[in-house]
């Protein structure tokens, strides 16, 4: 593929005023320009998720907490105006590669965020390292070497299944059954719980010793899959899926010869999934680093703020899409205090940002991963009310860095 090389000077950094930084404002060239705006006076955002295809509602929420950011802050960061500019990543690489191009070499957006699947993470930073860029991604992140341009507001793919694990050791007497789809997050997702269960000196209840995959995204009927279970020795499941295959798995899991057994997961209950599965989600525990019953400041407003437009509880897709937006909001904030604002300015200064005060609780980005440092969460689908709700059950640990 060809990478335009003239992405530095489309942005080059012209210097501002002192009337221009007493007002608060930084330049961006490469921008678009608004009613009654200079070109130079707005951020440029490109936010690339899955609006489409098996995870839309994952993608649907990472557009939604976004933009809750920018409405409650005068759709501005760090005092400058916003222009954000959404696609579609689809199912992965495919679709995520084409809409990023277009929103980076004929959008000539400023900075990226978004993106569901890790795959399409690994398609587009080569695009985004040429492009000199940040990319801020709000959804789990496989590992990757170069991160000059790339951070990730939500996490490593492997840390969900990493910090369960030793609790799951603690509380199951016997072998654990590893599940998940074929496909690169999935990979991420149950190394993470396999490696640190086996560290443990926990054993697989899988035949081989090994993660059982299913084919990603046609799997819709998961009853062989627990058929085959049955036939082994598990006293419990692990498994991480999302989107739609989230809701198929939690209802025929609730139906099947095996449903008697304690359900662990990552994300099978987040998000829109969980009024879908209904009474079939009843009692699954699941690992993530956000709850809506967070007891602090920050969660108090978002929560309020989300509520007050959404007829959901917000999920850890649009708290980690809105920490984006902070993040973003601070930096663009300190770029401009050194008199100008380019994407190399932006980068540089999340570098330096220090801790994130979080609906999550406070975290900050880790010097070697560029990931949060952060607490992750235990939770489990109990009534709530007159709704079912994934409720805060204890601290698992703090993993990042």
């Amino acid at each position: 593929m060809f990478f335009d090389t003239s992405f530095p000077s489309r942005r080059k950094l012209r210097a501002l005023g002192a009337g221009a930084i007493a007002l608060g404002l930084a330049v961006v060239t490469g921008c678009s320009g608004g009613a009654g705006a200079d070109d130079g006076d707005k951020l440029k955002v490109g936010l690339v998720a899955s609006l489409s295809g098996t995870y839309k509602p994952v993608g649907t929420e990472l557009r939604a907490g976004f933009e809750l950011y920018l409405e409650t802050h005068d759709n501005k960061l760090g005092g400058r105006e916003v222009e954000l500019v959404v696609a579609d990543e689809g199912d992965g690489p495919p679709t995520a590669v084409p809409a990023t191009t277009k929103l980076v070499k004929k959008d000539k957006v400023d900075v990226l965020t978004g993106f569901v699947s890790g795959g399409s993470v690994n398609a587009v930073l080569p695009l985004v390292n040429q492009a000199k860029i940040p990319f801020l991604g709000s959804n789990a992140r496989p590992t990757v070497k170069d991160l000059e341009y790339l951070w990730t507001t939500s996490f490593l793919s492997d840390e969900p299944g990493k910090a369960i694990a030793p609790y799951v050791k603690e509380k199951v007497d016997g072998p654990v059954y590893a599940i998940g789809p074929d496909y690169q997050g999935g990979y991420d997702e149950l190394r993470g719980f396999t490696d640190e269960f086996k560290r443990v000196k926990g054993k697989l209840a899988n035949p081989d010793g090994k993660t059982t995959w299913t084919p990603f995204p046609k799997t819709t009927n998961f009853m062989p899959y627990f058929a085959e279970i049955a036939k082994t020795d598990a006293k419990a499941v692990y498994c991480f899926y999302a989107g739609k295959a989230a809701i198929d798995f939690a209802k025929q899991y609730a139906q099947s010869d095996i449903s008697h057994l304690p359900l662990y997961t990552a994300f099978v209950t987040e998000g829109s999934v969980l009024e879908a599965q209904g009474d079939a989600a009843k009692d699954i525990y699941s690992v993530l680093n956000y709850a809506a019953d967070l007891d602090n400041d920050a969660n108090r407003k978002f929560v309020a703020d989300w509520t007050a437009k959404h007829d959901s509880q917000p999920t850890t897709y649009a708290m980690s899409s809105y920490d984006a937006a902070a993040v973003l909001d601070k930096a663009v904030a300190d770029a401009a205090k050194d008199g100008e604002v380019t994407p190399q300015t932006v980068n540089k200064a999340i570098e330096g940002l220090g801790q994130i005060d979080s609906p999550r609780g406070a975290w900050e980005f880790g010097e070697k991963a560029h990931s949060p440092v952060q607490t992750w969460y235990l939770r489990q689908v109990r009534p709530d009310g007159d709704q079912l709700a994934n409720v805060m059950v204890e601290d698992l640990a703090t993993l990042g860095g």
